[in-house]
This record gives C-alpha cells, structure tokens and sequence, in this order.
C-alpha cells in the first residue's frame, strides 16, 4: 500500500481560482474510491490517495487530464510517493503513531 501527495495545477485559466479543477478532480476520484481502487483525502492544498502503487499512477494520470479535458492546453502536477513495504499503514494510522509520540 503507498500514498501519494498529488497537487495538480492548472495553468492558463482565466481566474485565479482553481476550485472547480479541484471539484472536477475529486469527482473522478470518487469514482476511483468507490470501485475499490483508492482511498483519497481532500486537503487545503492538496490530495492524498491510499493504494497499490500501480493504481495509484493510473488515478493520478486522470487527475492530470481534468485540466486538459476543460480546454486548457499547460498543467503540472506535483507528485510525492510514500511507498512503504515493511508494513501496511493506513494514512490515518501514520497521523495517529505522531499524534501517539507527542503524548509521550
């Protein structure tokens, strides 16, 4: 199981505002969560997406495509992967072992 940080960005559009990208963005991502493929979470400035490495690259290639699939012809997309073979940890459980260690 890995997580991926994705920041997708439009570039050329004709406001600053992006949030109808990003809505667009997470509804394919819902589409991917609910066939089993991912878990995602929505963030101030970016997504996290939950699941084997290679769905993972493919949901971040439709993400990427949004964009372009509303007429823009430039987008970068920012991808951190988190890929963790020892042991499955979901992205709640690696927020809880910090949380768990500032008790300490």
């Amino acid at each position: 199981m890995a997580i991926a940080d994705v920041t997708v960005i439009p570039i050329g559009t004709e406001t600053p505002s992006v949030s109808s990208y990003v809505a667009d963005i997470q509804r394919v991502l819902k589409k991917y969560e609910e066939s089993g493929k991912i878990r995602f979470q929505l963030t101030p400035m970016n997504t996290i997406i939950e699941g084997e490495l290679p769905d993972l690259f493919e949901v971040i290639q439709a993400m990427h495509e949004v964009p372009f699939e509303k007429g823009l012809m430039r987008v970068a997309t920012n991808i951190r992967i988190d890929d963790r073979r020892d042991v499955k940890r979901k992205m709640e459980e690696k927020v809880q072992r910090v949380e768990s260690q500032l008790k300490s």
